[in-house]
């Protein structure tokens, strides 16, 4: 399967996804603007709490085209970050005291200096989480040794396995990719991640296969606990469980079923203001993989640059003003404000 960016398909112009977010009438707008939701429960204008993590997408190019990709990549995606514009995200993050760097992508590792930029940040005495998809391990020999690296920097991996099962892991994220994600959680375990008393953090992801919203967090790790340790021996730390939000290829799904409209009134329906108060955006900062800013990764991939009044690229990094600015929002936003809330760091509530 190829990236919509790569078919020129009519939503890879990220004007025409706000188009169908905000205004066309096929997209469900007698929605209220998700503004009146925040207004309604106190939290308009959204701001920051604070920076505590700096989420980095050091890359688009990544192994599988999944189905549900908020971000569009896979191995036809070029747009890499550049070892100068790490070192810029380096001197921004000299000048602070934010405690963890996410790094994301696409598949981050494939980056061609990942590791020493991975390296630098641990230098800096910051903990570090890897977005890993699990077959980058397996994928080719030179990614073999992952497990070893990471173990090393202490690294804490989070990835997706959006079931226990084959078939429905496979559906949504391609042929052959259960099978794959289990050995490298296999060699993952084996060098202590998910172990008990080793320190070495491994959590998985759950996302819906389809136009629903997760079910309770903590029973559903219960379950994959359970599942993944009678089947395969596998062990882990949590789970984490993440709506899909409208955008990108889940936006082309939802389009194409003819579940857009069914989705977006779930969606809004569901709206939780403890969650709202508790979106990712508030405690977060995203860097794009050219260095330009955003408030999340999900406004990343929509363009939506945070406000012309904060530092819109990290060379010109001023946690002030950023921690000072207003939250840019639109109507997909509404994910993350449903039922318990969701996050990079699962559910808010």
């Amino acid at each position: 399967m190829k990236s919509l960016h790569t078919q020129q398909h009519p939503l890879a112009d990220l004007r025409y996804q706000l188009n169908v977010l905000t205004h066309a009438e096929a997209a469900g707008s007698h929605l209220p603007p998700f503004a009146a939701k925040l207004r309604e429960t106190g939290l308009l204008p959204l701001r920051p709490t604070g920076l505590t993590v700096m989420q980095i997408n050091v890359g688009k190019m990544c192994n599988q085209t999944c189905h549900h990709c908020h971000v569009d990549a896979g191995p036809d995606r070029t747009e890499i970050m550049t070892r100068a514009t790490m070192q810029q995200c380096l001197d921004a993050l000299a000048q602070t005291d934010i405690p963890v760097v996410d790094l994301t992508g696409g598949a981050p590792e494939m980056n061609p200096d990942f590791r020493w930029f991975v390296e630098q940040i641990s230098a800096l005495g910051r903990s570090v989480i890897v977005r890993c998809n699990l077959t980058i391990i397996v994928a080719n020999k030179k990614y073999h040794d992952l497990p070893e690296f990471f173990a090393r920097h202490r690294v804490r991996v989070v990835s997706s396995l959006p079931c226990y099962t084959a078939a429905n892991t496979d559906k949504q994220r391609g042929d052959g990719v259960f099978e794959r994600s289990i050995r490298a959680l296999q060699m993952l375990n084996a060098v202590g991640y998910g172990v008990a008393d080793t320190g070495l953090v491994l959590d998985l992801v759950f996302n819906p296969g389809g136009a629903s919203l997760p079910g309770p967090q903590a029973a559903l790790e219960v379950d994959y606990k359970r599942q993944l340790m009678q089947d395969y021996g596998i062990v882990f730390n949590n789970l984490l469980t993440i709506t899909n939000l409208p955008i990108n290829r889940f936006l082309e799904f939802l389009l194409e079923s003819g579940r857009y409209e069914l989705y977006m009134e779930k969606l809004v329906t569901a709206y939780n203001p403890a969650a709202a108060a508790n979106v990712m955006c508030r405690s977060t900062l995203s860097v794009g993989w050219d260095g330009q800013l955003y408030d999340c990764d999900f406004n990343q991939q929509l363009d939506l640059l945070v406000e012309a009044s904060a530092p819109r690229h990290i060379q010109d990094f001023d946690q002030m003003a950023l921690e000072g600015r207003t939250v840019v929002i639109n109507q997909h936003c509404y994910g993350c404000t449903a039922g318990a809330g969701s996050s990079c760091g699962g559910a808010t509530v």
